[in-house]
């Protein structure tokens, strides 16, 4: 990598504290504005100036344009458009690496297969359309998928990782079609859910006009999503068709199974069903753990490409956050340590996974 970026990934210090931003609606003008907060100079380009304009004015970037001294660039354009962006992009800022903010990755990961570039999709958004929505406090708690491959550069990925930690959000590493496969269930078909369930209503009310004036906030909260910015989701639909219509398909069966149950009036199964939902729906996991809670675990590597992304993909296939990650190279070579930091109570299968893949490890209890 660059003079600049530290040997352990972590961000860029100093001068080299200069990120671009390509495509400033929504989500590139809040991240632009979070790295500002963060003291970063922050640089966006669209291909609408007007739109980059407005970013500046708005203090979301603090130029329009672009920065040849970029050391992160992010890409945040429509998702068709991506791939293409990916590739500008790493033509034109040599010197940096290149995240994406795409729900969709398989496309472009699989397109673009380049050391320097890191598949990423921040899970955060708002129902404000445009840079005028943008917050710097977006990815505060939130979730941020990172895609590495077996060609990614280490130091490019904990880079992108550690930027991105530092605007408040919580990194899970996902291949790319399991990422792809995961939010068709947890965001794209949630989000066509309750567009048609918003529809449904707003016809019932063309003949009842009271109909919405009576939407408790169950029905507020359901449909909520549906009024963000409708002009993505074409491009999502068609990137993800085939993730969005097998969760689809398992969505109209489930809606059978509810529909027999209660034309049934089966009690018993009907509340079995909702006590089912309600017990996930509490157990959702929610951020990070105390210090007391913590563990770090060191895992020595080979010095080979895809290590990294092997180790990393797995915690995240096995639902385990990294709270925070180092890579310390070794003096006599061809060998490195990871140092990661995970839950504790996930401690002891997170080894012995890494265990079954020829991976020795130890742990430190960071409370102790």
């Amino acid at each position: 990598m660059t003079a600049e970026t530290s040997g352990d990934g972590s961000p860029p210090v100093g001068p080299a504290r200069r990120a671009q931003i390509v495509g400033t609606g929504l989500i590139g003008g809040s991240i632009g504005a979070a790295l500002r907060r963060r003291g970063w100079t922050v640089t966006g380009y669209d291909m609408d100036g007007a739109r980059a304009d407005r970013a500046v004015e708005l203090g979301a970037v603090d130029f329009a344009g672009h920065d040849p001294e970029a050391r992160v660039v992010f890409v945040a354009v429509p998702a068709g458009s991506v791939t293409a962006a990916v590739t500008e992009a790493l033509d034109r800022y040599p010197g940096a690496v290149v995240t994406d903010v795409a729900g969709v990755k398989t496309p472009v990961v699989t397109a673009v297969a380049h050391p320097r570039f890191v598949g990423g999709h921040p899970m955060a958004g708002s129902e404000q359309e445009g840079v005028d929505g943008s917050d710097p406090d977006m990815f505060e708690g939130a979730t941020w998928v990172l895609t590495p491959e077996s060609h990614t550069d280490p130091v490019a990925f904990t880079t992108v990782r550690s930027t991105v930690t530092g605007l408040g959000a919580n990194v899970v590493e996902l291949p790319a079609r399991r990422h792809d496969d995961l939010v068709a269930m947890v965001s794209h078909v949630p989000h066509l859910t309750a567009a048609t369930l918003m529809n449904l209503a707003a016809d019932t009310a063309l003949e009842h006009a009271t109909l919405l004036r009576l939407a408790a906030g169950g029905f507020r909260d359901m449909t909520r999503i549906a009024a963000g910015e409708a002009s993505i989701w074409p491009d999502v639909c068609a990137e993800n068709r085939s993730g969005i219509l097998d969760v689809l398909d398992r969505l109209l069966t489930a809606l059978g199974d509810m529909r027999r149950v209660v034309a049934g009036g089966d009690r018993g199964a009907l509340l079995e069903i909702l006590e089912r939902a309600r017990h996930a729906r509490v157990n959702l996991p929610v951020g990070a753990p105390s210090p007391d809670d913590a563990v770090e675990l060191r895992v020595p590597v080979p010095d080979r490409p895809g290590v990294l992304a092997e180790v990393t993909t797995l915690l995240g296939e096995m639902g385990v956050n990294i709270y925070d990650l180092e890579i310390a190279h070794s003096a006599e070579g061809e060998r490195g340590v990871l140092v990661l930091v995970v839950d504790g109570s996930a401690a002891a299968g997170v080894r012995q996974a890494l265990h079954d893949r020829d991976y020795r490890s130890s742990v430190r209890h960071l409370g102790l």
